[in-house]
């Protein structure tokens, strides 16, 4: 009896009793979370790491300068449209940073494109964090352009070159022109009509920006820009050289506003207005240098 008393002890302890369900957790966790994010996008993955790091390194990367002279600051050129207008209209570029996992619209296809088309525009795949420290928060919409630094001439080069290639020198000189658009079409006439460059101040003053450059139509690729430090000076060096109203000409554009400054102004030989049968206020920088520079260029011809 007592045999038979153990055996059935065994058998009831070996029942399974009630037990707490696991509430379809095992389930779900057997389904998954859906597809697992590539290895560039998982944050505390080595690739992620790695993808971050390249993108830093490129950013701070300084190309090759283009022409000797002063340097000025490198650029970004953000959101899908201004990228695409930059490079269509032959902005220098060193790289182009892509979000990751961007909405492949057709603005982004055709900027790939013609960073493709240049062949010398590094291409380069950064997580969106990244793009939005490196535009300080603005809405870059996964699409970020590197300006390099414009290369400014020298002065005394404008007027080398010109003497070297058998020509009076034709230059353009700039005082309180502060709009980028202004001195970029400034650039355009100085190259339609023969000149050989354009000197600007540091200081109070347009650069060579993106927006110079696109407002050139290109034109900047082939027309130096000279930047220095005080115009008054370099005018009185241009002198020295001989260059005066005649056949070596500085043609000085002021501001529309405020037009030449004082010390400027009395350094030129001469000082002209253009006429305004029309009654107008005044003409806009760009428009007034383009006007002086057919004329200059209608009466060497």
């Amino acid at each position: 009896m007592a045999g038979n008393s153990q055996r059935k002890n065994r058998r009831t302890s070996n029942k399974k009793g009630m037990q707490v369900g696991s509430g379809g957790n095992r389930r779900r966790a057997l389904e998954g979370r859906g597809p697992t994010p590539p290895a560039e996008a998982r944050k505390k993955h080595k690739k992620n790491r790695i993808a971050t790091a390249k993108a830093k390194q490129a950013a701070n990367r300084r190309p090759a300068p283009r022409r000797g002279g002063a340097k000025g600051t490198s650029e970004m050129v953000v959101g899908r449209n201004p990228v695409f207008e930059a490079l269509r209209d032959g902005v220098p570029a060193t790289t182009l940073y892509v979000q990751q996992y961007i909405d492949n619209d057709e603005r982004v296809r055709e900027a790939l494109q013609l960073a493709g088309e240049r062949g010398n525009i590094n291409l380069m795949e950064a997580p969106r964090p990244e793009l939005d420290r490196m535009t300080n928060g603005l809405n870059h919409q996964g699409l970020v352009l590197q300006v390099p630094p414009y290369e400014y001439a020298d002065p005394q080069d404008l007027t080398a070159a010109a003497y070297d290639n058998g020509e009076d020198p034709l230059i353009v000189a700039l005082d309180g022109v502060t709009d980028p658009r202004n001195l970029g079409a400034i650039v355009r006439s100085v190259s339609a009509f023969g000149g050989h460059g354009v000197v600007v101040p540091e200081r109070r003053a347009a650069g060579m920006t993106a927006g110079a450059w696109k407002s050139s139509a290109g034109t900047a690729a082939r027309t130096p820009v000279s930047r220095v430090t005080n115009l008054t000076r370099a005018l009185e060096a241009y002198k020295k050289e001989g260059i005066t109203v005649g056949g070596p000409v500085v043609i000085v554009i002021g501001s529309e506003g405020k037009g030449l400054g004082r010390l400027v102004g009395e350094t030129c030989d001469y000082r002209v207005r253009i006429s305004m049968p029309g009654g107008a206020e005044s003409l806009n920088a760009g428009v007034a240098a383009g006007i002086v520079m057919y004329e200059v260029a209608r009466r060497r011809a």
